[in-house]
């Protein structure tokens, strides 16, 4: 029982250590095409939702590319939330 707890208390410490980091993310995959700062390609983001630009970088739309097979949800989650963050 205290082994179980210790390990449950590990595992939640340890958690946001391997949470994605959306602004690195959105710098290494993203801004090469959007901008360091979302100014290209990316004409309706400031309209979109954080979980409309999830499923747009997910399944791609137009000239964007699907990231699905390339990035995890959590990732590509967090890379939207960044965008978001950025385009105000």
């Amino acid at each position: 029982m205290k082994k179980v707890f210790i390990a449950t208390i590990l595992l939640a410490l340890a958690t946001p250590l391997f949470a994605a980091d959306g602004a690195a993310l959105y710098k290494a995959k993203c801004a090469m095409c959007h901008g360091a700062d979302v100014s290209k390609n990316a004409p309706n983001v400031a309209k979109l939702s954080e979980q409309e630009i999830a499923a747009i970088t997910t399944k791609g739309k137009g000239k964007m590319p699907a990231f699905e097979t390339k990035l995890t949800a959590e990732e590509i989650t967090a890379a939207a939330a960044a965008m978001k963050s950025l385009k105000k």
